[in-house]
Order: C-alpha cells, then structure tokens, then sequence
C-alpha cells in the first residue's frame, strides 16, 4: 500500500467529473487499499479518487473512531434522500477549513463492492453526510459550493496564498 497525493483547492484537477469504474479487478482494488491509507494517514473520514487524481467513480470512508468500519463505494448511485441536517464538514483537499452545511439525514445508495457485487446500503448521520460530499467530489463538487460566493472566495484566496507560501 501507499500514501497517495491529495489534491489542493483551488486545483482545477478537483472540478473533473469522475467516470465509471469499468470493472472492479486487482487494480482498483489497489487503489481502494491506497486510498483507505491516505485517507487514514492524514487522519480523515473520507476519500474520493478524485481527490488524488484518479477520475473514476470510487470512495472510501470510515466514520468509526476506531477506524475499524471501512467502506468502498464504486460507481455509487444515491437512491433516495430524506430529511435535512446541518453539519460542520471539513475537506483533506481543502485544508484547515470547518462550515456548516446542509445535506440529507438519511439517504440510501446502490453501489459496487471490492468483489463487483452490486449493494444498496441505508445510511444516516456522519455516515450519510460523509457519503454525500464524498460523491460530490466525484462530480467535480466541494463543499465550499454550498457556502456563499463572498465567503467562498474568502477561502480560496487564503488557500490560494497560503500554497503560495509553501512553495
């Protein structure tokens, strides 16, 4: 296994929609495994491929605190989506960042496993929320879409300066 490379907002490479994973063979399973490392290394919650530049429809995320519940979603589908909540979300691709924002409270979602098999699974709560803004990025989103512009552009240019620094 290995620690992968996240990507950073404002990086144009986040805005890609991701493609279907064709088949689940050796090579995504791989990835999977890479990214539940990167993912747990930084520490985070969750993990799109988006995020370390692989364009194909895969997630991983672990909301236990023991770290001991991790879930691969390729090529997932949100099915249904109930109730509203608020939750604080912070993002491994954009950095030291924490806001509310709203999503669905419960929501199910049809998906691929590490084997190919197709499963539909209920979530809600973190689990749910994680899922959401995981499939976000898979469509090129991040959460500072949900924010205001004004606020929104707050943080790309402290992001944007701070990577500036960096380098």
């Amino acid at each position: 296994m290995a620690i992968l490379q996240v990507l950073y907002h404002p990086d144009p490479r986040l805005r890609i929609k991701a493609a279907p994973v064709p088949v689940v063979d050796d090579e995504v399973r791989r990835l999977a495994a890479d990214m539940m490392e990167t993912m747990y290394a930084a520490p985070g919650i969750g993990l799109a491929a988006t995020q370390v530049n692989v364009h194909r429809r895969l997630l991983v995320v672990d909301v236990s605190e023991t770290h001991d519940q991790p879930l691969c979603l390729i090529n997932p589908a949100l099915l249904q989506k109930e109730g509203v909540e608020r939750m604080e979300e912070g993002c491994l691709s954009v950095p030291g960042v924490f806001e509310e924002v709203e999503r669905a409270e419960r929501i199910r979602v049809r998906f691929q496993d590490l084997e190919g098999h197709t499963v539909e699974q209920d979530a809600d709560d973190l689990l749910a929320v994680c899922i959401q803004h995981e499939m976000d990025h898979l469509e090129g989103k991040l959460f500072l879409d949900y924010l205001s512009p004004l606020k929104r552009s707050r943080i790309t240019k402290k992001l944007t300066k701070a990577q500036k620094q960096v380098m």
